[in-house]
């Protein structure tokens, strides 16, 4: 485990959030049975997490921008660093009382993702990496898979929900490309747990579009100081500009590429 000071301040704030998360969490399986739904209390469990997180690092790091999902950017006097923080990555997942789901936070400097978090409180699994002091999944060291075969690989993607309906028809064209060559396609629904599978060797490689900054930040760290390569999902442009990644190990992330190219 990476024991610097940096790394200290961001898994603090991540457990401190994490615990009131996996409190609400208990009282969301509760309220699965009202006609109502847990909707609202959602919301509001997305809200404090992100609350306390953003407390937690403004007092350790006072000065950084912010780039959130709920309150959006916050612009700090210390140009050079922002964080990039989702305090419930898996929303729907956790509406639907299903235990993936994590808080993310990514650090930036000078345009480089140098640190990254990301917490499952629902299974108290902490993924850490330091840019050059390799990722971390609790004590255990991250590797990325050293499978070469497409056909023996497992490839995790990210489906566009209801609201994404435009992008359906080009999502459907790249699954079926994917599925005629992979062994296997996965579905998590927390793109930061995503990336830390593809860092842990779970998955062999993953795509997805559509994304913010705050989803990935933290995971694109994980993927590459496993001995992993991120990159944009058409193979050119920036995944930080475009929203579009791409992430495996050297063999199928080539491949994979190479398959959504054939699927435009």
């Amino acid at each position: 485990m990476i024991r610097s000071a940096l790394m200290n301040v961001m898994t603090a704030a991540a457990l401190k959030a994490g615990k009131g998360l996996k409190r609400d969490f208990g009282e969301v399986e509760n309220l699965q049975v009202s006609m109502k739904g847990p909707g609202d209390f959602v919301s509001a469990a997305d809200r404090k997490a992100e609350k306390v997180v953003f407390e937690e690092l403004s007092r350790a790091r006072p000065g950084y921008g912010f780039v959130m999902e709920e309150s959006g950017v916050v612009e700090g006097t210390d140009k050079s660093h922002r964080w990039h923080l989702d305090p419930l990555d898996g929303t729907t997942n956790f509406l639907h009382a299903i235990p993936i789901f994590a808080v993310s936070i990514g650090l930036e400097r000078d345009g480089q993702l140098v640190a990254g978090v990301v917490y499952n409180p629902a299974t108290d699994d902490m993924y850490v990496a330091e840019r050059g002091q390799g990722a971390w999944n609790n004590n255990r060291r991250l590797r990325v898979s050293q499978r070469r075969d497409m056909a023996m690989s497992l490839i995790g993607c990210g489906v566009p929900h209801l609201g994404k309906a435009a992008s359906h028809p080009r999502f459907k064209a790249e699954l079926a490309a994917v599925m005629a060559r992979a062994q296997n396609v996965r579905r998590l629904g927390a793109a930061a747990l995503d990336l830390a599978y593809v860092a842990a060797g779970r998955f062999d490689a993953w795509w997805e579009r559509g994304l913010n900054s705050w989803d990935y930040a933290a995971g694109a760290l994980l993927v590459r100081e496993a001995g992993g390569f991120v990159s944009d999902a058409d193979g050119d442009g920036d995944f930080m500009t475009s929203g579009a990644l791409c992430a495996g190990n050297e063999w199928i992330h080539k491949e994979l590429l190479a398959i959504l190219k054939s699927a435009r």
